[in-house]
């Protein structure tokens, strides 16, 4: 029996990287980055370190001479574009956006240089992924204003076939609740089908087996340590049952110095869930006080719960489908790996939608 012929590798070029977090998998299925471009330089630092054969072109895209680099290091043929602009601009989270307001945001005007790059190299396979209400907002175009996918029909409509959907990754895979849009777009004549939905996983078959830790403690795990926390956010949550806001405490609740109760919302000083997918892991994974961050814990014998604590960087991993070995370099700083788990595409979902490409 002959041996199977090897797929062939797939040249792919990846835009609004930050450090790679999504593409952990990629080349699992014959994917090879050549290309990335990042603005922030402790994401692109972080990024060459993961990826040393890929050519990190760190700077504005908006750049005249970055942009040139990113086209000339291309090279000749382009199969995949992967580009996630920045979704902070189109974030309804804490603010009362409007369509006035998302449109002001320069940030959501980048998408454009994604349309100039398809338009100079004509890539087979393009992947443009962001939050839910990317696929709502309204862009300037030809004196019209329209959504992205109105716009790339427009333009691409008779060379493409272009669909767009949001993902529920805990749907595919992910131990995460994570609502993300997908636009993929493949040349016509090309097949690309959409992942299967699969039974979720539980925050407990993903970090169940990880020690317990408290608040300041370290195991000899690599990336398994608990962040130091106040004395009273330790009180608070170590009376605060799993899947509880310790504002559901008859005594030992959020409250200011002089004894009165902290205003916030219910999802804040909250544990999370051992029985289902995590909640989405925010940028700010690092505070007891944001949102839907402390381990679940477990009961103790004096009836007070263990882990008062948010998540440690390897759950944080784990919980966004990265292995355990992961190989991040032994001096990133803790806070910049919380920063780009809580704004990447789990890699999963990432490689289970490329693997559709036929």
């Amino acid at each position: 029996m002959k041996n199977a012929k090897p797929k062939k590798i797939m040249r792919g070029v990846s835009l609004f990287t930050s450090a790679g977090v999504g593409e952990a998998f990629l080349r699992d299925i014959g994917v090879k980055i050549v290309v990335a471009n990042e603005l922030l330089e402790d994401r692109a630092k972080l990024y060459s370190s993961l990826y040393k054969d890929t050519n990190m072109i760190a700077g504005d895209i908006l750049d005249k001479k970055v942009f040139k680099e990113i086209l000339e290091k291309s090279g000749k043929n382009v199969d995949l574009l992967i580009a996630t602009p920045p979704c902070q601009g189109m974030s309804m989270a804490g603010k009362n956006r409007d369509q006035k307001t998302m449109l002001s945001d320069e940030r959501n005007h980048l998408v454009f240089k994604i349309i100039d790059f398809i338009n100079i190299k004509k890539p087979k396979y393009i992947l443009i992924e962001n939050v839910p209400t990317f696929l709502k907002i309204k862009l300037p175009f030809k004196n019209k204003l329209l959504t992205l996918e109105e716009i790339l029909f427009s333009l691409y409509g008779k060379d493409y076939e272009i669909e767009a959907r949001v993902m529920d990754t805990s749907e595919y895979g992910v131990p995460q609740k994570r609502t993300r849009a997908i636009i993929k777009m493949n040349k016509k004549g090309l097949q690309w089908s959409w992942p299967t939905k699969q039974k979720s996983k539980t925050v407990r078959e993903v970090i169940g087996h990880l020690p317990s830790l408290e608040a300041g403690q370290r195991s000899n795990i690599p990336w398994h340590f608990a962040r130091k926390h106040s004395t009273d956010h330790i009180l608070w949550m170590k009376n605060t049952p799993t899947g509880k806001s310790a504002f559901e405490n008859k005594k030992h609740y959020p409250q200011k110095d002089n004894g009165s109760k902290i205003k916030s919302y219910m999802t804040t000083y909250r544990r999370i869930k051992w029985d289902e997918p995590s909640p989405t892991i925010t940028m700010r994974n690092d505070a007891i006080s944001s949102q839907l961050n402390v381990h679940p814990g477990r009961k103790l014998k004096d009836g007070t719960y263990s882990d008062a604590r948010v998540l440690t960087p390897l759950e944080l991993m784990l919980l966004s489908s990265l292995p355990e070995n992961w190989n991040i370099p032994q001096d990133t700083p803790e806070i910049l790996i919380r920063k780009c788990l809580g704004e990447s595409v789990p890699p999963l979902l990432l490689k289970k939608v490329i693997s559709g490409i036929k």
